[in-house]
């Protein structure tokens, strides 16, 4: 049976870039939540526009790695709590949703700097901030089956649907495919099932690793209610030892909205009904996507 499209944004921190909007290291995309939040409702737009049906909170870099210890503790709730408002903005009385983006808090790609005791009241701030205001959750570029398992955790029994979405292993062929810790999609899959999500996604890697973790989900899944989604990055291949968002990192000249469509319409082929974008890939991308996979 063929499931219906839904459409994501792209990326957040790479659009605010280029519309001017303030953006900086080490704040990323929170520099323009803080400074200018007039522009986060603006990329939020331009996404709904070119046919996003779920836009994701500018929540990202809402984290001490990001904004500083001191300035969490200050502002952290108020900050998560403004993400999700000027998400709600952007929405309006149109039909999109708002998913409430929680970071890998500690670090992305880093498996290896995860602490659930540090990790745990930060998330618990940004879900504070965040709630009143979202459609459901995504927590995202999740390195390791812990730090899902630490998300359902803190946000408990919420009503709002929870979707689970993993990084993966991207510097070369990976078979199985595995995410940045080294456990596999299939060890991932199913945690994520049992710790009921609702939708199953892989994201901030290169299009290239997404095939194969899509066959291998769509496997688990089977015929199963969850959704399963690919919002992958416009990176090169980032070393074991990098940590996104660190720096600056160069956007691919070759990933261009026909590129992108055409690997989109492989994942689709292979189970995927969610398809977005993540790092350095923008409006045009996902115009492209709204008339090529005709979306729900």
């Amino acid at each position: 049976m063929t499931r219906p499209i839904t459409l994501l944004d792209g990326g957040t921190g790479r659009e605010l870039q280029r519309i001017g909007a303030p953006f900086r290291q080490p704040e990323w995309s929170a520099l323009a939540l803080i400074e200018a939040p007039e522009t986060v409702v603006q990329v939020h737009r331009n996404y709904l526009a070119a046919g996003a049906q779920i836009i994701t909170s500018n929540s990202y870099a809402v984290t001490p790695f990001h904004i500083g210890q001191a300035r969490f503790a200050a502002s952290g709730v108020a900050l998560a709590d403004r993400a999700g408002r000027l998400g709600r903005e952007a929405i309006g009385s149109g039909p999109g949703r708002l998913a409430g983006s929680l970071s890998p808090v500690l670090g992305s790609y880093r498996p290896d700097l995860f602490d659930s005791a540090l990790a745990r009241p930060i998330l618990e701030a940004l879900a504070r901030g965040l709630s009143p205001h979202i459609d459901l959750w995504l927590a995202e570029t999740l390195s390791a089956i812990e730090e899902a398992r630490l998300v359902r955790a803190v946000l408990g029994d919420a009503p709002l649907p929870l979707w689970l979405s993993f990084t993966l292993q991207d510097d070369g062929e990976h078979t199985p495919p595995r995410l940045r810790s080294g456990e596999t999609v299939i060890e991932a899959v199913r945690s994520a099932l049992e710790l009921g999500a609702e939708a199953v996604l892989f994201n901030c890697s290169q299009p290239e690793a997404m095939l194969e973790a899509v066959r291998t989900a769509r496997a688990v899944i089977g015929a199963g209610e969850q959704g399963l989604g690919v919002y992958a990055n416009a990176f090169p291949p980032q070393p074991k030892d990098a940590t996104a968002n660190d720096g600056l990192d160069p956007i691919r000249e070759d990933l261009t909205p026909e590129a992108y469509v055409r690997f989109a319409q492989a994942w689709v082929e292979a189970g995927a009904d969610i398809i977005g974008g993540c790092c350095g890939v923008g409006p045009e991308h996902i115009a492209a996507l709204a008339l090529q996979l005709e979306p729900r």
